[in-house]
C-alpha cells in the first residue's frame, strides 16, 4: 500500500505546489508518463446571479475512509508508480484551483484511464460538498455534474 497524505489543501491550490509535485517527480527515473487533472472554480450563472465563489466542507474522517479505499482499487486495478489527490476546503474564488489529481506510471495508457476513473469516483463517492456563493451574496448548495 502506498504512503497515506493530506488530501485536503485549506484555500487555493497555488501554481506553485503544483509547480512543486511536478518537479519532486524528476529523480523518479522509472516514470514514463504523468497526467494531471485540474479543476477549477467556474463563474457559471445560476437563474441571473453569477458565482463567485464556492465554500467546500468535507467529513474528514468518511472522506478520507473513501479516498484511501479509492486508492487502493485504482492501485489493484492499474500499474501506477504514484498518485496525488488533493482538494481544497474553504472559500475559492472563481477562476481558482479546488482539485488537483497528479497520476504517474510507465506508460501514458495507464494514467489517462487512471484519471478520468479517479475524478468520476472522487467527484461521485466522496463527501465533499461546495456552497456556490453569488454576486448578489445568496448561496445554494452546488449539484455536481459531468
Amino acid at each position: 500500500m502506498k504512503k497515506k497524505k493530506n488530501v485536503f489543501i485549506d484555500g487555493a491550490i497555488s501554481a506553485d505546489f503544483i509547480a512543486e509535485s511536478i518537479a519532486k517527480h524528476q529523480t523518479k527515473t522509472n516514470i514514463g508518463a504523468h497526467n494531471i487533472f485540474l479543476g477549477q472554480v467556474r463563474a457559471d450563472e445560476v437563474e441571473g446571479n453569477k458565482v463567485t465563489a464556492i465554500e467546500y466542507t468535507t467529513y474528514h474522517e468518511m472522506a478520507e475512509k473513501k479516498l484511501e479505499e479509492i486508492r487502493e482499487k485504482a492501485f489493484e486495478k492499474y500499474e501506477l508508480t504514484c498518485m496525488h489527490i488533493y482538494h481544497s476546503l474553504g472559500t475559492i474564488k472563481a477562476g481558482e484551483i479546488c482539485f488537483f489529481v497528479f497520476i504517474s506510471s510507465k506508460r501514458r495508457k495507464q494514467v489517462y484511464a487512471a484519471t478520468e476513473e479517479l475524478v468520476n469516483l472522487v467527484k461521485e463517492e466522496v463527501p465533499i460538498f461546495g456552497k456556490e456563493i453569488f454576486e448578489n451574496e445568496e448561496h445554494q448548495w452546488k449539484v455536481n455534474t459531468h
